[in-house]
This record gives C-alpha cells, sequence and structure tokens, in this order.
C-alpha cells in the first residue's frame, strides 16, 4: 500500500489575468459558463478547477494552463 500523498497547493494567477483585461468576476463567469462563486473560489485557493475548466481559461485568456496555475513551491510534479 502506497504512502498517501498530501494535496498539492496551486497557485492562481487568475485574479491578475481578470485585472489585466479589466474584466469582473461575473463576466469572467459567465464568458466561460461557470458561477462567480467558483471564480472566487478558484482566486481565493479554495478551489483547484477540473482540467477541462482549466483549459477553458487558458483558451479564453489565449495563453496556456501553466501560465495560469503553478504548483506552490514552484517544482514540477515529476520532482515530488
Amino acid at each position: 500500500m502506497s504512502k498517501m500523498e498530501p494535496k498539492l497547493k496551486i497557485i492562481s494567477r487568475l485574479h491578475v489575468l481578470r485585472a489585466e483585461k479589466r474584466l469582473s468576476q461575473e463576466e469572467l463567469a459567465k464568458a466561460i459558463d461557470v458561477t462567480r462563486g467558483t471564480i472566487i473560489a478558484i482566486e481565493g485557493g479554495d478551489y483547484n478547477p477540473s482540467l477541462e475548466l482549466a483549459f477553458r481559461l487558458a483558451k479564453y485568456f489565449n495563453t496556456d494552463i501553466n501560465s495560469i496555475f503553478q504548483i506552490e513551491g514552484g517544482s514540477d510534479a515529476k520532482d515530488q
């Protein structure tokens, strides 16, 4: 039986990207078809988005997922 790994701490730059585009949380939520509460939770670090949602956000901001989300400490998952 393998030892249980601790949950990864994901750092989001979503609030920065949203501010650069001068979008409210509500405007972004409508654009990617989620609730404002989801945006609040992601920005507050209380919710890690699904892979599908992460890709939707990356597509919306015309960037890659790694530009929006990073693992705390900056190390790659393969290093852990």
